[in-house]
C-alpha cells in the first residue's frame, strides 16, 4: 500500500513545513484507490482541521476537473452520496458500482468494506 506524505523537509532551509491544507486534501483524494471510499470529514481530519468536512466539499467542487480528482469516491459520514443534484448521485452510484462497491437495501456503502484508510508517515 502507498504511503502518503503531507509534510516535507526544506533542506536548503533546513525547516519543516506543511502543505497548504486544499494541496492535503487533493493528495488524500488523488490517492483513493479504486474500489474504495473516504469520507469528508476523514480527508479533512487527516489534512490537518478535525472539522473541515465542509472545506473538503469546497475542495471537491472547486478542483476535481482541474485535478483529475476521483470525486466520486468521497461520500459523507453515514455512508451516503451526498450530492443532491438531478442525475449527479446515480451517476456518482453508478462509478462506484463500476469499481465493486456495493450499496445496502438503504442506498448506502459499507463504511466497514469500503472505507480507504492510507498510510501516513
Amino acid at each position: 500500500m502507498k504511503k502518503l506524505r503531507y509534510w516535507q523537509t526544506d533542506r536548503k532551509k533546513g525547516a519543516s513545513y506543511l502543505d497548504s491544507f486544499t494541496e492535503r486534501v487533493i493528495n488524500i483524494i488523488q490517492h483513493i484507490p479504486s474500489g474504495k471510499v473516504m469520507t469528508y470529514g476523514q480527508i479533512g481530519q487527516l489534512a490537518g482541521s478535525p472539522r473541515g468536512a465542509r472545506q473538503v466539499v469546497r475542495i471537491l467542487h472547486s478542483s476535481s476537473k482541474k485535478h483529475d480528482l476521483p470525486w466520486h469516491r468521497v461520500i459523507n459520514a453515514k455512508g451516503e452520496i451526498g450530492i443532491k443534484a438531478e442525475g449527479a448521485a446515480e451517476h456518482q452510484k453508478a462509478m462506484l458500482e463500476s469499481e465493486g462497491i456495493t450499496f445496502t437495501e438503504r442506498n448506502t456503502i459499507d463504511l466497514e468494506a469500503f472505507r480507504y484508510h492510507p498510510d501516513i508517515f
